[in-house]
C-alpha cells in the first residue's frame, strides 16, 4: 500500500446504492432528479451484492430516486441479507403502506428511513412538490413501526425548517422514530439551482449548529445525527469520527443504477464500474479518490486552526460550487 492510502480501510463501510433515478416526487433540493442512467437487470444487481459481500462491505443503504420504484428491491435485499450484509434504505414514504412495510421486514431490512422536512404538512408538501406527501410519510413511519422495523427520519435543513427543527424532533418522538438525521443542505442538482432560495448563509449555519448541538447534548430519548464535517470546530461538538473531514471516498461510496461508482451521490464523477473493473484497483488507485483523501488546504483554509479537524468541510459542496475538492466549504463561517 502506498503512503497515500495509509490508514485506509480495505473497503468502504457503506455503499449508498441508487437502483434507479426514477422517482414519483420532484423535490426542490434533489441532487438526482435530473440524472439519468441505464438500469441493470436483477441478475446484475445480485452479482453486485456478491462482490460487496466478497469485499466484506458491512452496510448497503438503498436510496435514489425512490427505491420502491423497483419491485426487485425485495429480491436484492433478501440476497444481501443472506450474504450477511446489513440492509437499510431511505424513502419518501409514499409507497410504504402496511403491505410494503411487512415485505421490507420480511426481506431482511434492518432499518428504513423516511424523509420529512417539516412538521407542517403544507411546508413539507411544497418542498417536496407533492400534495399529500406529508400524510403519507407520517403513515409510513407508523406502518414500519407496526411491522417491527427500526425507523429513522431524514430532514434536510434549509430555510423552511432551520428555525423549527425542534418540531421535527417532537414529530419523530410521536411516531416512535429511533434516529433523526439533520442533513446539511447540499448544493448539487436542483439544490444548486435553488440554493439562493433554500440555503442558509454561513452565519445562519453556525447559529443553527450551535443551537442544534445544545439540543443534542440534552436529548436522551432520540439519537440526533449530523453529517456535516464543517461543525467540527464548534464548542459542544465532541464526536470522535472514524475519519476527519468528509467520509465519502473514505468510509463510503455511491453506486449509480448502471454499476458506475462515484465518491458519493453528490459528486457526479465516475471512478469506475463495479461489474467491469477490479474493485480493489478502483478503491486504492482511483486518482479522484486519492485527491479527495489527500486534500490540500486552499483559500481561507490555509493556516486555519480548525483545518485539521474539518479538512475543509463538505467536499461535495466545495466541488459543486467551485469545481475544486480542496476549496473551502461555502458553508464555512470562519
Amino acid at each position: 500500500m502506498n503512503d497515500a492510502n495509509r490508514g485506509l480501510l480495505s473497503a468502504p463501510l457503506t455503499f449508498n446504492w441508487t437502483l434507479s433515478y426514477r422517482c414519483n416526487f420532484s423535490c426542490s433540493h434533489c441532487y438526482s432528479r435530473e440524472e439519468q442512467a441505464e438500469e441493470l437487470p436483477t441478475g446484475d444487481l445480485l452479482a453486485i451484492v456478491d462482490i460487496l459481500a466478497d469485499k466484506k462491505v458491512p452496510f448497503i443503504n438503498f436510496g435514489g430516486g425512490e427505491p420502491l420504484i423497483r419491485d426487485d428491491l425485495f429480491t436484492v435485499a433478501v440476497h444481501a441479507a443472506e450474504k450477511g450484509l446489513n440492509v437499510s434504505m431511505n424513502s419518501n414514504g409514499w409507497l410504504v403502506d402496511r403491505q410494503a412495510a411487512e415485505r421490507l421486514k420480511a426481506s431482511g431490512f434492518k432499518s428504513v428511513g423516511i424523509s420529512i422536512d417539516s412538521a407542517e404538512a403544507a411546508l413539507h408538501d411544497d418542498f417536496r412538490c407533492m400534495p399529500g406527501s406529508w400524510l403519507r410519510a407520517v403513515a409510513a413511519l407508523d406502518n414500519l413501526r407496526a411491522a417491527g422495523l427500526r425507523t429513522t427520519m431524514s430532514s434536510v435543513i434549509s430555510r423552511i425548517n432551520y428555525r423549527n427543527f425542534r418540531d421535527l424532533l417532537q414529530l419523530a418522538r410521536e411516531h416512535g422514530v429511533h434516529t433523526v438525521y439533520l442533513h446539511n443542505f447540499k448544493c448539487s442538482g436542483r439544490g444548486f439551482k435553488n440554493r439562493e432560495e433554500l440555503d442558509l448563509t454561513p452565519e445562519e449555519w453556525k447559529a443553527f449548529y450551535l443551537e442544534a448541538l445544545a439540543v443534542k447534548n440534552e436529548t436522551d430519548d432520540l439519537v440526533i445525527s449530523f453529517d456535516d464535517p464543517v461543525i467540527a470546530s464548534l464548542p459542544g461538538y465532541d464526536a470522535d469520527p472514524l475519519v476527519k473531514g468528509s467520509s465519502c471516498g473514505k468510509l463510503s461510496l455511491h453506486l449509480r443504477p448502471n454499476g458506475d461508482i462515484t465518491p458519493c451521490g453528490f459528486i457526479p464523477l465516475v471512478v469506475g464500474n463495479i461489474l467491469k473493473q477490479d474493485f480493489d484497483d478502483i478503491w486504492y488507485n482511483s486518482p479522484v479518490l486519492q485527491k479527495m483523501r489527500n486534500k490540500q488546504a486552499k483559500g481561507k483554509c490555509a493556516g486555519c486552526s480548525a483545518y485539521e479537524d474539518c479538512l475543509g468541510g463538505c467536499t461535495a459542496r466545495a466541488f459543486a460550487v467551485t469545481g475544486d475538492f480542496s476549496q473551502p466549504d461555502p458553508h464555512c463561517w470562519k
